[in-house]
């Protein structure tokens, strides 16, 4: 047995399945503990029966019993909820109950006017982490809040798990290159990762026609019929945004969309404020899983946030009425103030 697989090394330093059982412990407890604060919060200021939080938290009557009396012996609950999580707590439930979500998850800010991203892609990995089991397949989309939740993912061996890139790839942006992030988030579960060898968005609507049709690329999008979970980031038409940034638009396409009422989009799929699909060039010009497909899949994570971002995110709210929506405190006191 190699010292790497015992309790200590020779050192008397933790080994490595030590250390694992610790990060295990730690990411159990701190699942725990939300669910602690949702089936109190629930109980005791919502007054909801147990057999109704048991279906709003995905579980057992008698596991929601335990949750309560948990809380009830550490403290947690007396006549009001003690527990810092409690206003973050009162963000979810709110944003659950006005959008129709069945998990939201809020990532704190030590300061309003912090950049959000940081705080929700630590979140987004996390939650990710406790997600994803064996035999699933996800579908994944891009953006600078979806690649820098990697660091955040638990790394962990997965049996028949696959990965399937939901649009084509950048060759201007390397670091936030969809097909890139694809790749890395297989190989952080040590599953298989299926790529759209295209790029983003083609000349024309023909274009794309023949290369789905003549290149074997539509194995891929009949693969993204068969997801599990579908993540996904909301982008914006304003001049900062990550698809504007990289040349990917020009400036005639940008103005043009705009005039056409474009607040976001999602997967390069263009929308308005009342949550329609454009009827632009672009459209039919992107080479990605179209967003019926991605209203189908079962389990639909949407992860975005920032003042720049709370028309499009009220609006991808309506358009694939996401499974889970993680977001920041302020993004979250936004979307409730709008």
């Amino acid at each position: 047995m190699n010292d790497d697989d015992k309790s200590a090394d020779h050192r008397g330093q933790p080994g490595r399945r030590q250390r694992r059982r610790s990060i295990d412990g730690d990411r159990t407890e701190g699942r725990m503990q939300r669910l602690r604060i949702r089936a109190a919060w629930m109980y005791y200021v919502e007054q909801k029966t147990q057999n109704a939080i048991a279906e709003v938290l995905d579980v057992g009557r008698i596991t929601v019993v335990r949750l309560l009396a948990d809380a009830r012996a550490r403290n947690e609950v007396r006549i009001s909820i003690q527990s810092p999580l409690a206003a973050i707590t009162y963000l979810e439930r709110q944003l659950e109950l006005k959008f129709g979500i069945g998990s939201a998850i809020v990532a704190p800010l030590s300061d309003p006017d912090a950049d959000p991203v940081p705080a929700i892609s630590a979140a987004t990995g996390y939650y990710i982490s406790t997600l994803v089991a064996s035999g699933m397949r996800v579908g994944v989309g891009w953006g600078q809040t979806l690649f820098n939740s990697l660091p955040y993912l638990t790394n962990q061996k997965l049996e028949n798990f696959s990965v399937v890139s939901l649009l084509g790839g950048i060759s201007e942006a390397r670091r936030y290159n969809p097909t890139e992030f694809a790749w890395q988030f297989a190989q952080t579960f040590q599953g298989e990762g299926f790529l759209l060898p295209a790029p983003a968005i083609v000349d024309s609507a023909r274009t794309k026609h023949a290369l789905i049709e003549n290149c074997g690329l539509n194995e891929i999008f009949k693969l993204a019929e068969t997801l599990d979970l579908a993540i996904v980031s909301v982008g914006t038409v304003k001049p900062a945004n990550s698809t504007y940034r990289v040349n990917l638009l020009s400036e005639d396409d940008r103005n043009s969309l705009v005039e056409c009422g474009a607040v976001g989009d999602l997967l390069f799929h263009y929308y308005n404020a009342d949550a329609k699909l454009l009827d632009h060039p672009i459209n039919h010009r992107v080479m990605s899983v179209g967003i019926e497909q991605i209203r189908k899949t079962p389990a639909r994570l949407l992860s975005s946030g920032g003042p720049g971002k709370i028309e499009a995110l009220l609006a991808a709210l309506k358009l694939i009425e996401p499974t889970i929506f993680i977001t920041d405190e302020q993004s979250a006191h936004r979307l409730l103030q709008d």
